[in-house]
């Protein structure tokens, strides 16, 4: 038996839709500029996928609602299908994420050409919905987001430049892949900024809805 300084915390987790047990979260992994469309309003052209890291504990899951986060002025919304990675370090399940980025701290950071950890691995930067074990429901399926009834993301999922499998396999060489992974894909155009109180709401096709309201600090 271990002895700690101080109880660890909770292991990071995610609801299975129609199950009681529960998928484990070892880390997130995302990729940036994945739809076209998104990338040109980014400024940039399509190129190889990248990715930026979250910490596990950057979930936020069953029905709980994030805090707006200190040290921004500029709350960015990015609605995502999240690949689970499972025992056979194959993609297990699916969900709806939405990575939400810090956009004044990420504007700071690449005009000086500093990592993005400020403006995307905060806490409670990703939001997640249940996930769906199998195959993708459909893989061109449409993915959007509302805020407060008003839609500012919609696209499809065949609207990425790099598929899932594609992603996975970009990721197997830069990582050691392990059971317990989410890979957020990236997202369709029309990001935009969040203020507490607004209520977000993000679909795609096949998968369960994730809905959540920005609380005030």
């Amino acid at each position: 038996m271990t002895d700690w300084l101080f109880p660890p915390a909770p292991t990071a987790s995610l609801p299975i839709v129609g199950r009681s047990d529960r998928f484990p979260v070892r880390r997130i992994l995302c990729v940036g500029q994945n739809y076209a469309a998104h990338a040109r309003e980014m400024g940039h052209a399509r190129a190889e996928p990248f990715f930026f890291t979250k910490p596990a504990d950057a979930v936020v899951a069953d029905g709980v609602d994030p805090v707006f986060p200190m040290a921004t002025a500029n709350l960015h919304h990015e609605v995502e299908l999240v690949c689970a990675v499972g025992a056979d370090e194959t993609i297990a399940g699916w969900a709806i994420g939405c990575d939400l980025t810090r956009r004044d701290l990420q504007a700071a950071a690449k005009e000086k050409g500093r990592p993005w950890d400020a403006a995307k691995g905060f806490d409670q930067s990703a939001p997640c919905g249940a996930l769906t074990l199998g195959a993708l429901p459909d893989p061109a399926a449409p993915i959007a987001l509302s805020v407060n009834g008003e839609t500012r993301q919609s696209g499809r999922l065949d609207d990425m430049v790099w598929s899932p499998a594609e992603i996975l396999a970009k990721a197997r060489e830069l990582w050691d892949v392990r059971p317990g992974d989410l890979i957020f894909t990236g997202t369709p155009e029309g990001v935009g900024p969040l203020q507490p109180g607004d209520r977000v709401e993000a679909t795609i096709g096949g998968l369960q809805t994730l809905s959540f309201t920005v609380l005030p600090r």
